[in-house]
């Protein structure tokens, strides 16, 4: 049987394409992004205060590092996001491919930097999924159309990945010691009516939530697939989600309002808020970027 929940706004905001919401356990803090609106939220559900950072340059997601400092996917490549609020380049990702940029990015077990890119425009093939670590940045996947959710089974064997145009999440044998994948097998197929998946989480059973672009929605499947729990939104561009919370048992929701025509933000008012529910699961913070093994 499949359940359903709600999510309900916690932060009433108009984002332009919310984003890679990430919980900082260290600080107890929120960490999430406005992609066109290049900026880096930090929200403290404490107190309700949002503190945003303008970076100056498109942000696919901002990152804890175990210094204490964030450690960012912009246009162009990794930065660190600066004292003074600007971003400081780390590394040049797809430097001779102007009509991509870098958009979804997550942590692995040993603190490895995990970020794929995606085109602009409606280009097939053109993006990629990198790995960035003290040996640099390294091609993982190739021909990839629109780099997405990531995540890790809680045992750390397994990678999933979703490349957002083949509607599907995938897996891959996942190998901590050196950051290697092999293996890959569909576990997901989304149908297209349902909305396009985007970002993902992974909670402490293993089981995937995943965001549903244009489906109003987060879906949680278990890790042989099946659909067992629905969250629905009072907004339809869901982009991604987060375990947080001091014990994990929050799931933060983003959204966007990118592309709605003003009969349709009428009908959603809160298009580029921030959600939240108890989800019923509990899952892990953020792993801080550490640069893994070289």
């Amino acid at each position: 049987m499949v359940s359903t929940r709600t999510a309900e706004p916690v932060l009433r905001v108009r984002a332009d394409v919310g984003e890679g919401p990430a919980w900082d356990a260290a600080a107890q803090r929120l960490l999430w992004v406005d992609v066109t609106g290049c900026a880096v939220h930090v929200f403290d559900p404490a107190t309700g205060d949002d503190r945003t950072t303008d970076v100056g340059v498109h942000v696919g997601a901002a990152l804890p590092a175990a210094d204490g400092t964030l450690v960012l996917a912009v246009r162009d490549g990794v930065a660190r996001l600066a004292a003074d609020g600007s971003p400081h380049p780390l590394a040049a990702v797809e430097a001779d491919r102007p009509g991509n940029r870098m958009n979804d990015a997550k942590c692995d077990p040993s603190g490895r930097l995990w970020a794929g890119t995606m085109p602009y425009g409606d280009e097939r093939g053109a993006a990629a999924l990198y790995r960035y670590d003290r040996a640099g940045v390294t091609q993982v996947l190739s021909g990839v159309h629109l780099s997405n959710g990531l995540g890790w089974s809680p045992d750390g064997t397994t990678m999933y990945h979703i490349d957002s145009r083949t509607q599907r999440v995938d897996a891959y044998a996942y190998d901590d010691a050196t950051g290697a994948i092999r293996d890959r097998r569909p576990v997901v197929a989304v149908p297209a009516a349902q909305g396009m998946p985007d970002g993902m989480a992974v909670d402490e059973d293993g089981c995937l939530w995943v965001a549903l672009w244009g489906g109003g929605a987060v879906h949680r499947y278990t890790p042989a697939g099946t659909l067992d729990r629905v969250v629905r939104l009072p907004v339809t561009q869901v982009t991604s989600c987060a375990f947080g919370g001091p014990a994990g048992d929050v799931l933060y929701v983003t959204s966007a309002a990118y592309g709605l025509d003003p009969a349709q933000l009428a009908d959603q008012p809160l298009a580029g808020s921030l959600f939240a529910l108890d989800p019923g699961a509990t899952g892990r913070p953020a792993t801080p970027f550490t640069g893994g093994t070289a």
